[in-house]
């Protein structure tokens, strides 16, 4: 039987040559091919695949919250984060989302393949590269050096926190979520208290280093 897969990235051509180049499998289908986070919920919500490759890094919805509200939707689908990011607080919220495998883009096609396999086997599957600093965080947790911090804040704060640091203002990203202005305002001010966190550069800053964006240029004002 055919593992049936979902792919989502936010580069058509990438995308595009990663959907012909897995058909040419004998046994994996691409049952949907997708531009973004909001775009791959829905769609694993509707095809319901075994495995969903996932760019973590996409506009309006990026990678990790989309894991983690497929996980929450549909938890038999099994989630990989493909990515170019082999930074740790990229991994480490991939994982926590709930996803399974997480492959460097620069890996070949044979290790996407591989971790496709394993993950619909129950299996999780790490990029070499990826694994050591799985080991390393882990050594530092298991050493006391390092405290992980539950997420303190809501799926929807997540959200508007990524279009805040991607320059989005608030009409934008009310017109977005479809809420009213005030609305917005207020999740703004409570995300501001919840990380004590006073400005956009501030909040920007913090979406980069917890992996909710992986924006790299200056932030805002």
């Amino acid at each position: 039987m055919s593992i049936r897969a979902l792919l989502a990235d936010d580069h058509g051509i990438f995308r595009e040559g990663l959907r012909a180049l897995l058909e040419k499998q004998h046994n994996i289908e691409v049952v949907a091919e997708v531009h973004d986070g909001f775009a791959a919920v829905k769609a694993c919500g509707k095809s319901r695949p075994d495995v969903a490759v996932m760019d973590i890094s996409m506009p309006g919805m990026n990678g990790v919250e989309a894991t983690r509200q497929i996980k929450t939707a549909v938890p038999g689908t099994k989630v990989i984060c493909l990515s170019m990011h082999a930074e740790a607080p990229f991994v480490t919220a991939a994982l926590e989302a709930g996803a399974s495998g997480y492959v460097l883009k620069e890996c070949a096609l044979t290790e996407l393949v591989r971790a496709i396999h394993a993950v619909r086997a129950n299996q999780a599957y790490l990029s070499p590269a990826i694994t050591e600093l799985v080991i390393q965080g882990y050594t530092a947790r298991q050493a006391g050096d390092e405290t992980p911090d539950s997420d303190p804040l809501t799926p929807r704060e997540r959200e508007i926190l990524q279009l805040i640091a991607e320059g989005h203002g608030t009409k934008d990203i009310a017109n977005r979520l479809c809420v009213s202005v005030k609305t917005i305002g207020t999740h703004r001010e409570h995300l501001m208290d919840k990380l004590n966190i006073h400005s956009i550069a501030g909040l920007t800053k913090y979406a980069i280093r917890t992996g909710v964006t992986a924006l790299d240029e200056d932030p805002p004002a």
